[in-house]
């Protein structure tokens, strides 16, 4: 009853925050403001190797899936307070309890909703930090970081559901 990693909803989950960048970015959205407080223009983002761009995200999209998928299913953490122990190995006393475990949680806390409660709190207390310290420090608004703060609150939660509930 191994708590494992399942590729596939990594990998779709990664093309999340292309999809919302797609629109929350778009000029009828957010685009305008964004590019005013990023003080670049349309014409900028044309001269841009989008390619590049788009094959990035995906990958930093794969790589927050990795670690949301820790964060959001309470489950995995069971399996990783095991490791380094026989847990695997049938009949053992950690295999026992670890088994015990998994059993008696079997599907708490699987769902939609709580994924993207914890996507949310993520985005709220990890990835705004991570953007703003450094918005700071570049002379960035507020509104800038309330901006790119907001995405991440759409996107991780988002993602944050979709890998809680079908994981």
């Amino acid at each position: 009853m191994v708590m494992e990693m399942n590729f596939w909803l990594v990998f779709v989950t990664g093309l999340i925050p292309l999809i919302t960048g797609s629109i929350y970015y778009n000029v009828k959205v957010m685009g305008n403001t964004w590019m005013k407080e990023a003080s670049i223009t349309l014409e900028d983002t044309m001269k841009s190797n989008m390619i590049k761009i788009f094959g990035l995200t995906y990958v930093g999209g794969v790589l927050i899936s990795m670690v949301l998928m820790v964060l959001v299913v309470h489950q995995m953490s069971i399996s990783s307070a095991f490791q380094g122990t026989d847990f695997m190995t049938e009949g053992t006393t950690n295999a026992q309890i670890y088994n015990g475990a998994m059993e008696a949680v079997q599907g708490n806390f699987r769902t939609f909703k709580h994924g993207a409660l914890h996507g949310t709190i993520t985005a709220i207390f990890l990835a705004m930090p991570l953007l703003a310290i450094p918005a700071l420090f570049e002379r960035k608004s507020f509104k800038y970081i309330g901006i790119h703060t907001l995405y991440y609150v759409i996107t991780l939660a988002l993602m944050g559901g979709v890998l809680c509930a079908y994981l």
